[in-house]
Formats: structure tokens, C-alpha cells, sequence
């Protein structure tokens, strides 16, 4: 059985497709600039790498670019689109709707619609994916897995606000948390790694990279997450400011003469390690600045960013009153040894030690703790792409409409 995997981003998609007989990736590639001059679609099988340089007006002929591509006869690893038995959409808000991912129906997409406003910038062409596929390939089952949804096991008192409850019924306002696949897929994989069934463990998973959120999860359910009503909040980012006193807002409008919209596109995208450095949003301009131009501000946005996700872990501690395990993965988490031994410097109390030569990895699944370390220290690689396929092909073999 084959899943494609397709991520439709407002002028980019995504897309891999596994062979899950034995969960192997065919083929990955990249539609970029849709809707924009000197688009192209670049496909990678192996050593082949193929590309396309076309007018891609929109995600239906984006779509039908790479039906086309995965069926070339030099290219291509499929003879006919009919192998392909199911379409798995990353999705990334599902509100309270979706606890689980779902067969995608008129009553599904009636609520990505109603739910725009919680994700202006991610469900709309999140929706024109999966409405392209659905006309080019009307007959295949489409599924919708959303970042929110493994959060929804989040008790009331974690996910509401200190805002007047009727705010919350009439706005949805409350916490939701993103990185739901990545969370989900590494949190199993290092119950695997521990030797131990998921609903026996507790682990603090640190999804680190531009885009950065972490969660406490206690028997395999998410009980708290970092990231709340929008990606804006929780730890510092990229470009995102995270956690703030909610009067420097106010402040900022008062005394810049600013707007909402000035001031959403100051924290959401002129803040963060950005802000802070003055150098980039890539942490690895960042240690470079910090170590080979002794760069004050680059050193001082490492610092505060390792500071807060500490504080975060910590506070998982507390919640799940103790842990198994404290895991890293995504850009920063997986590949910079020198981040994760900076954030876990001096958790001794906490159990978490971590050995300077194992740490010294980039990349791979590997348990960089010492031996006597009573809280393991993990890194796991993630593949979202891959917990996207396995929803779908669970939900395809099963004949349901949820999991």
C-alpha cells in the first residue's frame, strides 16, 4: 500500500510518498514559488534528482506537477496514480474539533473553513491541498492529520486562560499547542528506546528549531504543551518572541503609534533570537556570531533561549513529577550538542546528566546521558511525515472516519 504525504504551505507543497509494507520513503520533493515568478518543483529518489521549471499559477496545478513527476517514466517511482491508495494533508489547526485525525468529508472541510480564523496564515493553504488533490484525484482516500489534535488530551485547567470563561466559549480562546505529529513520533520512539510500553513512561519532548515548542506527556498523552492559542506563545524562537507581559503589547502600540497588524508582525516576525542577536533567525548564524566575533547580543540570544526552555523543562518536571526522559529533536534540538548541553547544565536535582562525548552527535537517535543519569537524556530525530502516513494508512486499513 502506498500513502503520499502531501504539506501545503501558501506559496510552497511538500510531499513524500512511503511504501507502508514496510514504511519506506519512494520518493520526497519540493513545489516552491506557487503562485510566484521562477517557480519549480525539484524531486529527489535516491540519486535521481529531478526538476521541473514551469508557471505554477496555484496548488491544483502544483498537484497535478507532481502526479505528473511521480509517474514520470525516467523519473518517477509509480507507473499509475491507482497505486497510490490513500493522501495524508498535514493540517494545522483542527480547534477542539478534532481530537484525532479523519477521513476528510464535507462536514470535515466545512470546519478547516470555520476554523481559518485560529490559523489564518497555515489552514488556507493547508485547505487548498487537500482541494486540489480532491479534484485531480477524486477517488483516493484523503485524510487530515492535525498539529493540534494530539494535544486535546490536555486537562481544562492546563489549556484555559485567566480570561473571563465567556471569552473563551465565544472565541475558542485557549490553549492548543502545535507540533503535535513530531511531539507524538518522538515520544514513541523513545518509550522504544527505553525498552518500555508508551503508557508506562513519562517524557519532556523539546521540539527545538526555528519554529520551537515543548510538552510534558504522561502515558503517551500530551498533558501541557509550551505553544498555546497561536505558535506566539512559549519559549523564544526564530522569530517569534514567545512568553511576555501581555502590557508590553499595549505599550508598544501607545508609544509606536501601532496598529494590530504592526504589531502581530513585531512579535511573530522581528522578535525572537532575531530580535535579540540583531544577527539572524538561524541559531547557526548565531553560535557563529557568538564564537568567532565574540558577538555580545548573539551570545545573550542563546542564552536567554537556553534559559527558557530550562525553565520549561523544569516546570514539566513538577507536572508530571518527574521524568524518564527529556528528548530533543528538530534543527536545533537534533544537531546542536552544544544547545542541549547548555540547557541541561545543572539539573543534576532533576536527574539529568548528561556525558560530553556522547553529546558530541548530530543527527542520529542516540541516548546521550551518562549511565548513572536517572532522567535519560534522548535525541531523537523526528519525522512528522511519517506519523502523517501512519494515521492515514491505520484509517484506510480500518474503514473508520476517526482515529
Amino acid at each position: 500500500m502506498k500513502v503520499l504525504v502531501i504539506n501545503c504551505g501558501s506559496s510552497s507543497l511538500k510531499y513524500q510518498l512511503f511504501d507502508m509494507t514496510n514504511e519506506h520513503v519512494l520518493v520526497k520533493g519540493l513545489v516552491e514559488r506557487i503562485g510566484l515568478e521562477g517557480s519549480i518543483l525539484s524531486q529527489k529518489n535516491g540519486e535521481d534528482k529531478y526538476e521541473i521549471k514551469v508557471d505554477i499559477p496555484d496548488h491544483t496545478k502544483a498537484i497535478s506537477l507532481v502526479t505528473a513527476a511521480l509517474v514520470d517514466p525516467q523519473h518517477g517511482v509509480i507507473k499509475s496514480m491507482d497505486e497510490i491508495s490513500a493522501i495524508g494533508h498535514r493540517v494545522v489547526h483542527g480547534a477542539e474539533d478534532f481530537s484525532g485525525s479523519v477521513v476528510i468529508n464535507p462536514e470535515v472541510m466545512k470546519s478547516l473553513n470555520e476554523n481559518i480564523e485560529l490559523a489564518p496564515l497555515h489552514n488556507p493553504p493547508n485547505i487548498m491541498g487537500i482541494q486540489a488533490c480532491q479534484k485531480i484525484m477524486p477517488n483516493v482516500l484523503q485524510v487530515g492529520v492535525f498539529d493540534t489534535a494530539f494535544h486535546q488530551t490536555m486537562p481544562p485547567h492546563a489549556y484555559h486562560y485567566g480570561i473571563p470563561y465567556e471569552y473563551y466559549k465565544k472565541y475558542k480562546m485557549r490553549k492548543y499547542g502545535f507540533h503535535g505529529t513530531s511531539h507524538q513520533y518522538v515520544a514513541e520512539r523513545a518509550a522504544a528506546m527505553l525498552g518500555k510500553p508508551i503508557d508506562q513512561i513519562k517524557v519532556i519532548t523539546c521540539h527545538l528549531g526555528n519554529g520551537a515548542s515543548l510538552a510534558a506527556i504522561k502515558y503517551g498523552k500530551s498533558i501541557d504543551t509550551s505553544m498555546g492559542y497561536t505558535p506566539l506563545e512559549g519559549v523564544m524562537m526564530g522569530t517569534r518572541s514567545g512568553d511576555l507581559d501581555p502590557a508590553v503589547v499595549c505599550m508598544l502600540m501607545k508609544k509606536e503609534n501601532w496598529n494590530i497588524e504592526q504589531v502581530d508582525n513585531f512579535l511573530n516576525k522581528q522578535s525572537g533570537v532575531l530580535g535579540v542577536s540583531g544577527v539572524s533567525s538561524d541559531f547557526r548564524d548565531i553560535e557563529n556570531a557568538a564564537i568567532e566575533d565574540s558577538n555580545v547580543r548573539a551570545q545573550l540570544a542563546l542564552d536567554r533561549f537556553a534559559y527558557v526552555v530550562k525553565k520549561y523543562i523544569g516546570s514539566y518536571m513538577a507536572v508530571l513529577n518527574g521524568a524518564d526522559a527529556v528528548v530533543f529533536t528538530a534543527g536545533l534540538g537534533e544537531n546542536s550538542s552544544s544547545m542541549r548541553a547548555k540547557i541541561c547544565e545543572d539539573m543534576e536535582f532533576f536527574g539529568i546528566n548528561i556525558d560530553k562525548d556522547k553529546n558530541f552527535t548530530r543527527g542520529v537517535e542516540v541516548d546521550v546521558s551518562t549511565n548513572d543519569s536517572k532522567t535519560r537524556v534522548l535525541v531523537i530525530p523526528t519525522n512528522e511525515e511519517l506519523m502523517i502516513a501512519r494515521d492515514t494508512n491505520k484509517l484506510m486499513k480500518t474503514g473508520k472516519q476517526s482515529l
